[in-house]
């Protein structure tokens, strides 16, 4: 079976071998030589001293907020076609997400950018959306000249690059998540790198207040690794769909996002210091980003060359460098190829199903009206999103099903 897209697809043997170990090892959850070496391969790979690490991306993000000084009265722009934890990080800053429309790669649109710019803007948000390098020179130019910083979500694009420079390295800030489904994954994690040596002071200061994660709540991190790799073997049936669901359910297995998340509700000990014990496990995931990020780019020419002449498959613009964290394409019978897929046993991706993902998400309380971002909702009613860390032959799979169903 292919694994499912959104359900910890890079988990290896090794993975689980290292979730094991340090389950066993309680004594090593909150020491810092495992995090320490996760910071000194971000300032390798990102040329900055400033690196720092929280226990989840999102909030990450609020605290990249605080530290840059962006708060009540003031705006950030954001792009529709997002996860509901974006638009939050900004309001549990205390500022005001704006939402801009979306082009024909996903990435937000420079023109409606411009439009929405006010004295109040202070930040730009770029969302990298599924590791494709958005416009950045032009992005950087339009801020820059109103002194206003950019930030590069990176959550998606791990391993990409634009115009040969690292993604992560252009904006004024960047972070990454390190969530389970995203390019490397230690279950939930986040990193933000910065250039300002003023803001990075504020930035270290907030992680050292941080309060350290329960050992409950790493008990839950680890278990997702090793409950997964025995879930996903059998995801397809009852049986597997039952040991994933109860689990969650008696809380032995923690959610991506939480319902009061998606209320836009700020929840109890949503900033925390990245432990140890996560730590261990994105090491074992970073020796294997190129390898990854190699094999996604494979895959997808597999099937940029399979559908880009079919009528009924449109594909999003793509620009060199991208990592191809998923590949998206455009069909009108969207439900339809995700149920067809699913009856062959190969679960699809569903980013973003909702304009503000995931399903249920408050958009009224994320500050997103309705028609205000059209391309973007239009893209949610019509995206499918195909697996790239899968062997060719896999992908061959996937692109029969897709012919099939539409």
């Amino acid at each position: 079976m292919i694994s499912p897209i959104g359900l910890s697809p890079n988990i290896e043997r090794d993975d689980v071998i290292s979730a094991w170990s340090v389950l066993c090892t309680p004594w090593r959850w909150y020491k810092n030589d495992a995090r320490k070496t996760v910071i000194s391969w971000f300032q390798k790979r990102f040329n900055t001293p400033y690196v720092f690490l929280f226990a989840s991306g999102r909030s990450a993000l609020t605290q990249l907020l605080r530290a840059m000084r962006i708060g009540k009265g003031d705006e950030v722009i954001i792009q529709a076609f997002t996860c509901m934890v974006v638009p939050n990080a900004v309001h549990f800053a205390g500022a005001t997400p704006v939402f801009v429309d979306i082009d024909l790669s996903a990435n937000c649109d420079l023109k409606d950018i411009e439009r929405k710019i006010t004295p109040q803007t202070k930040a730009i948000i770029v969302q990298h959306t599924f590791g494709t390098p958005a416009n950045m020179d032009a992005i950087i130019a339009l801020a820059h000249a109103r002194h206003i910083a950019v930030i590069e979500d990176c959550a998606h694009a791990l391993g990409a690059t634009y115009k040969g420079r690292v993604v992560g390295t252009i904006g004024d800030a960047a972070f990454f998540s390190f969530g389970r489904d995203k390019s490397l994954s230690s279950v939930f994690g986040g990193c933000v790198i910065v250039k300002d040596a003023k803001i990075a002071e504020r930035l270290g200061e907030l992680e050292r207040r941080a309060p350290k994660p329960s050992r409950f709540w790493i008990v839950q991190q680890l278990l997702h690794s090793i409950i997964t790799s025995i879930v996903l073997p059998i995801y397809t049936s009852v049986i597997g769909k039952g040991i994933l669901v109860v689990s969650q359910k008696l809380h032995i297995l923690s959610f991506p996002v939480l319902v009061s998340e998606k209320r836009g509700e700020q929840p109890d000990r949503y900033v925390m210091q990245y432990p140890n014990a996560l730590a261990i496990l994105l090491l074992t995931q970073l020796s294997k980003l190129d390898a990854y990020t190699k094999t996604r780019n494979t895959v997808a020419l597999l099937y940029k060359n399979a559908f880009e002449k079919n009528k009924k498959v449109t594909l999003l613009q793509a620009s060199e460098g991208s990592s191809c964290l998923r590949f998206c394409i455009r069909v009108k019978n969207q439900e339809e190829v995700m149920r067809r897929a699913k009856q062959k046993g190969v679960i699809l991706g569903n980013w973003y199903h909702a304009t503000i993902d995931p399903i249920g998400s408050d958009i009224v309380v994320a500050g997103y009206i309705n028609g205000s971002c059209k391309n973007a909702e239009r893209l949610a009613k019509e995206c499918v999103n195909l697996p790239t860390r899968i062997s060719a032959s896999d992908a061959h799979v996937v692109i029969q099903i897709i012919n099939d169903a539409i």
